[in-house]
């Protein structure tokens, strides 16, 4: 069987999609297409599976193909051992179970010195073989003293049977069967337990929950683990995962004990010392493992959730905008922008205290807006965020001018980076700070690209998880977010380009190059004449690339160029242009689609574009709302258990959602709050990030800065 076949079969049993799907989606990954592509114009050969699935198609085939590297180093290790056998090969090529296929290796993996094979060095491997079958006619003393060597280091009987005993109890701990004896006994009673390790109670104090705490492995949230976790890590807390020894011992001697034999009684201390020394650690870690795998793939899909929220933010758009990086001491930084993001103008005011020149602020703000035509303000939400708002709202300005709070976490993170330096070399951290601000009103995905994700506190422990799995994980998030809003050819930053399908660092930093030495580009064709860009380049990337005013008006359309003759021919057949059909209802409404399917373009496409001409390059994203806190609150202590707030939701965990009511302070709706009445699982099932709601307030602890609240659902 090919492996391409092999993988289809495979893949479609784990995932339940139909196996001709996956086949295909194989074949055109193998070729060179992206997960965005292939979702958007490859559905007639996907049966219209959506990004989702073609992720998770593309993820089993790097596992599989993982799977695969790791068998060829196990079949080289084993062969050139040479015990290899026909039907161990067969066994390890037909095995795609990660665990399965390293118990499969186990007795074979090269092992450091240990008590077995320094025994076996004494030459007491019959010996062990001896005991094991426990005979029952033949004097054990007697067989025993055939191996006392004492230049060999064996001066006795009993040193002859305890090196047989070790040797018994490795080979035990390697034997398929008896580790999953082990697992079975995990998987059905394991309990996870963390106590606080003596004389570091005042240390840990955040830690305090966890102080005494016991509970199955099976019902540990992701969240508690990786708690319990951090805390190991932080030499405050000793976690462990526990089952029942005594219980799990017995049913290994009833595995290998025979009884009856004077040898039987060697073979069971063999079998209880293989337990407690190597079995039960060695399972007890590969279920650590897998429960902070399994924890960590519940924080990543949190973080990446959220992170395609916060991407997908509506954007104010195209408009000049004044952003406000807010301070105390050391004043609010303040640049003006025209409307492609570029910075016209910045200086520092001091309107708080404890400089306290409120009026001359005042005035240099209204002078601003009014020299650069500002359209909208844009305000930091960190510190001074809520009294800079305030501020800058008592102010005269024209009602056209649109105050905004704008979250700005990982706002310091881009103005030091490397893209900040390069974007504004001759600019401090503080200015760069408030174009990214200004920025992100105007376009959230377009700015946030530039920023590692990782550093958007949108996230659930993302420092405590596997940094591999998270950067796969959002990167294919920010990608997808990309893809399916479409990108400005014209504006778009290298950094904003190098989402796009197809594309990458190199090619977008080509784009731009080309971009500034020969102008803004006019159609999508011209893509074909940039350096290195070759053909699959364009496939991957042309429909995802949009051109306003441009030549073609299909350019601004998410119609890739390949459809572009078959909404000619439908203009041709109506007698008119591609951009008559286009702003023309009653013209597309005389459109038969089905006269128009042919061996390649089916259904699900010609239904594509009927939508696209519908409303070309229409952005996903919705508009743009104005949020307010409540003027009764304005620190912790304002806040009383009763009150209904306005609030944002600023961060989803898989326990809740945490809530800013501008107070500096997040309020916390546990998700047994979020729908009374009605059990849920997931918070997401009743709120989004950013998403703009009304909380009641249950509790206020002000010592421990906490505020508990309910979803108020009457609003």
């Amino acid at each position: 069987m090919e492996m391409n076949e092999e993988y289809t079969r495979i893949i479609s049993r784990e995932t339940g999609i139909e196996a001709w799907r996956v086949n295909n989606v194989l074949k055109l990954l193998d070729g060179g297409a992206t997960i965005p592509f292939i979702s958007r114009y490859r559905k007639e050969a996907t049966g219209g599976m959506d990004e989702v699935q073609v992720s998770q198609i593309s993820d089993a085939l790097e596992r599989l193909q993982t799977i695969d590297k790791r068998k060829e180093t196990i079949l080289s290790s084993i062969g050139s051992q040479d015990k290899l056998t026909p039907e161990l090969r067969k066994r390890i090529e037909n095995c795609w179970n990660a665990t399965e296929l390293e118990d499969i290796y186990a007795p074979y993996k090269p092992k450091r010195r240990t008590l077995a094979s320094v025994a076996r060095e004494k030459g007491l491997e019959p010996l062990a073989d001896f005991l094991m079958k426990q005979n029952r006619y033949v004097p054990l003393h007697q067989e025993a003293a055939k191996y006392i060597s004492p230049e060999k280091g064996v001066g006795s009987e009993e040193d002859a049977l305890n090196g047989a005993m070790h040797i018994i109890a490795e080979d035990i701990s390697v034997d398929e069967g008896a580790r999953n004896i082990v697992r079975a006994a995990f998987r059905r009673e394991a309990r996870i337990s963390s106590r606080v390790i003596k004389g570091k109670e005042s240390d840990a104090q955040k830690y305090r929950d966890w102080f005494d705490f016991s509970e199955p492995l099976s019902r540990c949230a992701s969240h508690r683990l990786l708690a319990m976790r951090r805390g190991e890590a932080e030499g405050f807390l000793r976690v462990s995962i526990d089952i029942n020894d005594e219980k799990t011992s017995d049913a290994l001697s009833h595995r290998f004990v025979k009884g009856g034999s004077e040898a039987s009684d060697y073979v069971d201390e063999a079998v209880r010392d293989s337990y407690s020394r190597l079995l039960q650690p060695s399972i007890e870690n590969e279920f650590a493992a897998l429960s902070k795998e399994k924890a960590d793939a519940e924080a990543i899909r949190i973080f990446a959730r959220n992170l395609e929220q916060l991407l997908m933010a509506s954007p104010l758009g195209q408009k000049t905008v004044l952003g406000i990086d807010p301070g105390f001491r050391t004043g609010c930084k303040v640049v003006c922008l025209n409307s492609e993001g570029a910075l016209l103008h910045n200086e520092t005011i001091f309107p708080h205290p404890p400089v306290n020149q409120s009026r001359q602020a005042a005035a240099k703000i209204q002078a601003l807006v009014e020299q650069y035509h500002i359209e909208a303000i844009a305000i930091g939400n960190g510190t001074a965020g809520r009294e800079t708002v305030e501020f800058v709202n008592g102010l005269h300005l024209p009602h056209s001018v649109q105050v905004f709070s704008v979250n700005e976490d990982g706002a310091s993170v881009y103005s030091a980076s490397k893209t900040a330096r390069e974007e504004f070399p001759e600019y401090d951290v503080t200015v760069r700070g408030a174009v990214s601000i200004g920025r992100r009103l105007m376009d959230p995905l377009a700015e946030l690209v530039k920023i590692d994700p990782s550093s958007i506190g949108v996230g659930q422990y993302q420092k405590d998880v596997s940094q591999t799995d998270l950067k796969h994980s959002l990167d294919q998030t920010v990608v997808s977010c990309v893809n399916r809003v479409g990108v400005n050819l014209n504006t778009a930053s290298m950094h904003l380009l190098t989402y796009v399908s197809g594309l990458g660092p190199q090619l977008a930093q080509n784009i731009v190059d080309y971009r500034n030495e020969n102008g803004a580009f006019k159609s999508r064709r011209q893509l074909k004449d940039v350096p290195r860009l070759g053909p699959k380049a364009f496939e991957q990337s042309a429909g995802f690339l949009r051109i306003q005013g441009g030549t073609e008006p299909l350019d601004n359309s998410a119609v890739h160029p390949e459809s572009y003759g078959i909404v000619q021919k439908m203009a041709k057949d109506l007698n008119c242009t591609v951009d008559e059909l286009m702003h023309s209802a009653g013209l597309r409404s005389k459109i038969d689609i089905n006269r128009y399917v042919t061996d390649t373009i089916g259904i699900p496409t010609l239904t594509d574009i009927m939508k696209e001409l519908e409303k070309p390059g229409l952005d996903p994203r919705g508009p743009l709302r104005k949020f307010e806190f409540s003027d009764e609150v304005h620190t912790i202590e304002d806040v009383r258990a009763g009150m209904v707030l306005p609030g944002i939701i600023a961060n989803i965990t898989n326990f809740g959602c945490f809530v800013d009511i501008g107070v500096h302070v997040k309020g916390l709706i546990h998700i047994s709050q979020l729908s009374p009445g009605r059990r849920i699982s997931d918070p997401t099932e009743v709120v989004s990030l950013q998403q703009q709601i009304h909380v009641r307030v249950l509790d206020v602890d002000i010592p421990r800065q906490r505020i508990s609240l309910a979803l108020d659902t009457e609003r």
